[in-house]
């Protein structure tokens, strides 16, 4: 496996990350550096983190990530998400909004978008690469792009404020559907 295939897999890896940063950038009025930056750093290490946690399971839990990595992400997107488009009905406009970019809300996102990760870091044992430059590609390129997405969604936020936690839980609730679906059927 070379490094034009690393890349082409740290870019499929980061596509759940860059929809939550969307969503997280959609909940935000006054963008700052820090909300743009924090994703792409929770993303980018956890995604970076899990293909090297996968790396040095190896085969013996390859059975195991299969199986139950898609059910736990899916639980917690779901969670998160219907959290989201529940507060999105709700007439507390004027109170203080909870916190888009909180620590916990971050870790679980961050783990919930990388666990295929961890399954791509069990093939990576298979082909024998490096998998330092591998992690590394990885991580750079989900901060990149979960940054990105973060401004995206923040230009959509703008125009769209009212509709923003729907869309964004919507989102998170079918990403979620999404790892389920592709998990039992591909």
């Amino acid at each position: 496996m070379g490094l034009f295939e690393i890349i082409v897999i740290a870019v499929g890896l980061s596509m759940d990350a860059f929809a939550v940063s969307v969503m997280l950038g959609l909940s935000v009025q006054k963008l700052r550096l820090k909300e743009i930056l924090l994703p792409g750093v929770y993303f980018g290490f956890f995604q970076a983190l899990m293909p090297l946690a996968g790396f040095f399971a190896g085969t013996h839990f390859a059975k195991k990530v299969e199986e139950l990595g898609p059910w736990v992400a899916f639980v917690l997107l779901g969670f998160i998400g219907g959290k989201m488009i529940k507060d999105s009905f709700s007439k507390k406009e004027e109170q203080a909004e909870e916190n888009p970019f909180h620590f916990t809300k971050m870790l679980l996102l961050a783990v919930a978008t990388s666990i295929d990760a961890l399954a791509v870091g069990v093939t990576f044992a298979f082909f024998k690469i490096n998998i330092v430059m591998a992690v590394a590609i990885t991580g750079c390129t989900t901060f990149f792009i979960a940054s990105c997405g973060v401004v995206i969604g923040n230009m959509f936020g703008a125009r769209f404020k009212s509709k923003a936690e729907f869309i964004g839980g919507f989102v998170l609730v079918a990403l979620g559907i999404k790892i389920v679906i592709e998990h039992l059927f591909f």
